[in-house]
């Protein structure tokens, strides 16, 4: 046993320290702080002092003054100044700078508001958006004068219809808790996908690199391939965690300590329930074992390092379909599709959470859940050590799915 816990802690220290894993760690982190912070960055490249103008050409008369009213109480951003210069001279102050772009507004053969709007791109959406609401609500007060419409009745026109919507299923989520519920969905699956790509394939290799530098013949002789396996599993499993702990906690902080008001305050993680973290974790710790072992049992089955993504590959394919199967169910929870392959091993961790998440689910089936993936943990692991004891012994050009078969029949013979 104390040879079990060496190789543990080796297989945890060693990749720990390695550059790879402390680059990796603080560059996720960075990045985890900044995407938290984009709001604040923004501000400060954002230059307050520079005014953004738009020049008027009031075609038919009468419109720039009452235009001018609608467009400062949708926002302050944008000042208009009106002119009677040519397009030509127009064009030439747009390129030195002068004004963003300029607005020419008319009258239709109805004798509604319209506009055109120019400028050297149009590629700031935020402008044409502000400038279109502006003409349309200027539209609809000039509709409502037609129809000689009171204030109140104009109010009432304008005012947004009161849609509410209430679950009637016991215990289903709100709102709210839906959106807290798809954000801790999304973090879920994308941690599962890149862990399960990154650690599997870090077992894989690591078991090839020892058999390609003959060490695995001296660790066979003190340790068994058994130990040695579920040891790799377990301390680089721990080092996912150890990862995932500090990107978790940076990502906590930095999203509870925003400003009120800002984007990512609004989320409200704070109020996330216990238990759909503590799903989180399980469903993350029991599908990275299911996919480490079949990584573990693929890297015995390889000589070379080059060989390893080749083998990798099937696993691979599986943690994508799972993936897009996941985001298919975010926005169709109750498909009889997502609910069957929620039952499906292999995506079980991804597809069940999404259920479990923004369903109300009766316990038999999150236990049901549970239960194939613990026993397809339990399966592959007792087939897989198997196919390790005796894929560790095969040296060679061995890089195909059907030497499985031969190296359960090594295995039978040590």
């Amino acid at each position: 046993m104390t040879n079990f816990w060496m190789i543990l802690s080796q297989s945890y220290i060693n990749k720990f320290k390695t550059k790879a894993f402390i680059i990796t760690t603080v560059l996720v982190a960075a990045v985890i702080m900044i995407a938290g912070n984009m709001e604040k960055i923004f501000s400060y490249f954002d230059d307050e002092d520079k005014e953004m103008k738009i020049a008027v050409v009031d075609q038919m008369g009468g419109l720039y003054e009452p235009f001018k009213g609608q467009l400062a109480a949708i926002t302050e951003d944008l000042t208009v100044v009106q002119t009677e210069q040519t397009e030509n001279q127009l064009k030439k102050e747009v390129t030195k700078g002068t004004y963003k772009g300029y607005l020419l507004l008319k009258r239709e053969a109805d004798g509604l508001p319209a506009g055109t709007y120019k400028a050297e791109n149009i590629a700031n959406s935020e402008i044409t958006s502000d400038i279109r609401q502006a003409l349309q609500a200027l539209k609809t007060m000039e509709v409502a004068g037609k129809l000689q419409l009171t204030s109140e009745q104009i109010q009432m026109w304008n005012a947004p219809v009161t849609f509410d919507t209430i679950a009637l299923a016991k215990g289903a989520k709100s709102e709210e808790e839906l959106m807290q519920a798809q954000i801790l969905v999304y973090l879920l699956l994308f941690f599962i996908y890149f862990s399960v790509i990154m650690y599997a394939n870090m077992i894989a290799s690591d078991v090839a690199i020892e058999k390609s530098s003959r060490v695995m013949e001296i660790l066979i002789s003190s340790v068994s391939p058994v130990k040695q396996m579920f040891a790799k599993i377990i301390g680089i499993g721990l080092l996912g965690l150890t990862q995932l702990v500090i990107w978790f906690a940076i990502a906590y902080f930095t999203m509870t300590n925003q400003p009120k008001g800002s984007l990512v305050s609004s989320i409200g993680l704070k109020s996330i329930p216990v238990t759909m973290i503590v799903y989180a974790v399980l469903l993350f710790i029991l599908g990275y074992f299911l996919y480490a072992t079949i990584a573990a049992l693929l890297g015995s089955l390889v000589s070379r390092l080059e060989d390893v993504q080749q083998m990798m590959t099937p696993l691979t394919l599986l943690v994508m379909v799972g993936f897009f199967i996941s985001m298919y169910g975010l926005s169709n929870p109750e498909s009889p599709f997502i609910t069957a392959t929620s039952y499906v091993p292999f995506f079980t961790p991804m597809i069940l959470f999404v259920r479990i998440s923004l369903l109300s689910i009766p316990v038999w089936e999150v236990v049901l859940g549970f239960g194939v993936l613990v026993a397809a943990i339990l399966l592959f692991g007792v087939i897989g050590a198997r196919i390790y004891k005796g894929g560790v012994l095969m040296y060679g050009k061995s890089n195909s799915l059907k030497d499985m078969k031969k190296a359960l029949e090594l295995s039978k013979d040590n």
